[in-house]
């Protein structure tokens, strides 16, 4: 199985060789590519021609141009879908970046970004949300304040009444 940790990346001064081509290899094509974010931290991507479907989770920031159906749960990371992105899922994340188009309800505990060339179909809920002018928005947003509980956001109370 792969390893993240024994991956070797090239030395920046010197350019990429790239290994001949075997019949084995010529026709994949990655999966999922690893980059790394300003903050350090790793980024896993799917690319554009990529189509996933099922329940995907991780602990790693993720960057979405593909495709993707079914459910995203990254709870304590952040989920960019890029302009190619198509995510037709439910979402929970730590904070989620759109710029591609969402169809399904999208949960962060931190915040939603939908810029301006993104468009989400589905509720919204987050402590915090903006709105780029010019991107698409269909459904009901809830802004739940963060929870004393490590800044996860509180479920809404019922109202009824015994």
């Amino acid at each position: 199985m792969w390893n993240r940790d024994q991956a070797v990346l090239p030395d920046s001064s010197e350019p990429p060789v790239p290994a001949p081509p075997s019949s084995a290899t010529a026709t994949r094509r990655p999966v999922v590519a690893a980059a790394t974010a300003g903050e350090g931290r790793p980024v896993v991507s799917i690319g554009k021609s990529v189509v996933m479907k099922g329940e995907l989770s991780g602990s790693e920031d993720l960057a979405v141009d593909g495709t993707v159906e079914g459910t995203i749960e990254l709870r304590d990371n952040v989920l960019i879908i890029g302009p190619n992105g198509r995510v037709k899922a439910q979402v929970f994340a730590k904070t989620v970046i759109v710029s591609g188009i969402v169809n399904g309800d999208i949960t962060a505990s931190e915040r939603i970004d939908i810029r301006e060339e993104g468009s989400v179909d589905g509720n919204i809920v987050s402590p915090r949300v903006a709105i780029a002018d010019g991107a698409h928005f269909r459904g009901s947003v809830d802004i739940q304040k963060k929870g004393p509980h490590g800044g996860k956001p509180q479920p809404a109370m019922s109202q009824n009444k015994v």
